[in-house]
């Protein structure tokens, strides 16, 4: 039986999702578990490989299985073998032919991030410090150049080994809520740091570091400007992976 898993996790003190040999991934947690609760070694496969410190409220992964359980009551065996920092949120049959990974036709990441000039405690794990505030309106402006099918490669890190580097983007928002805005991008698939980069390129542009024009011309020449910055990990959780 292939059973898939929705997971939340907290990505702080792992070396990401995928399983490393001097690291401790959120991959290898759930695979001990499944271990211990079915004493057979079982490959968990995710939607997507999130890097070190970012965190997940949906990420999806597949397993198979014989182990004599309910596929809709597998979770709640196997939470009580999780660490505090990884849980699983439900579980089901998979369809035939279902693939966390290869499946999935839709993701969407949320970046957090507030505005001080010093770090507030309450916020670290979760969301980055930017300062100065950054202009909405010149933010939204910044989204909006994204939607659509681009060639992002200005807008992946250097160690991509993605064979591609175009992807659609179907959306990119700015909200506020309680001190912290969000910037949630829904897309295709995400290439390595993308959504971290472009992130980066629309708080630049709300501080006025660079323009809406110039992200355009990333996108067309593949060359990134130095004024994008990279934001850190810990602002970075992935929402969900949709499936058709």
């Amino acid at each position: 039986m292939r059973i898939k898993l929705t997971l939340a996790y907290d990505g702080t003190d792992f070396c990401g999702w995928q399983s490393q040999k001097n690291g401790r991934s959120v991959q290898q947690e759930v695979e001990e578990a499944v271990f211990k609760l079915t004493g057979k070694r079982a490959k968990v496969t995710g939607s997507g490989r999130t890097d070190a410190g970012v965190h997940a409220v949906g990420q999806v992964a597949h397993l198979d299985t014989d182990f004599p359980c309910p596929a809709q009551k597998f979770y709640k065996a196997l939470n009580p073998l999780l660490p505090g920092d990884v849980k699983a949120l439900s579980s089901e049959e998979a369809p035939a032919g279902f693939n966390a990974c290869a499946s999935a036709k839709k993701k969407t990441y949320r970046y957090s991030f507030y505005v001080t000039e010093t770090e507030n405690p309450l916020y670290m794990r979760y969301a980055a410090r930017v300062y100065p505030a950054p202009d909405e309106a010149l933010m939204k402006a910044a989204c909006a150049e994204f939607i659509g099918e681009h060639d992002f490669a200005a807008f992946r890190a250097s160690g991509s080994s993605a064979k591609t580097t175009v992807r659609t983007v179907y959306g990119a928002e700015i909200t506020k809520s309680c001190g912290v805005t969000f910037l949630t991008v829904c897309g295709s698939g995400f290439l390595y740091n993308m959504v971290r980069i472009m992130a980066g390129a629309i708080i630049g542009a709300g501080q006025g570091r660079l323009s809406a024009e110039d992200i355009r011309a990333a996108l067309e020449n593949g060359a990134r400007p130095k004024e994008i910055k990279t934001m850190p990990a810990c602002g970075l959780c992935l929402m969900s992976a949709e499936y058709f």
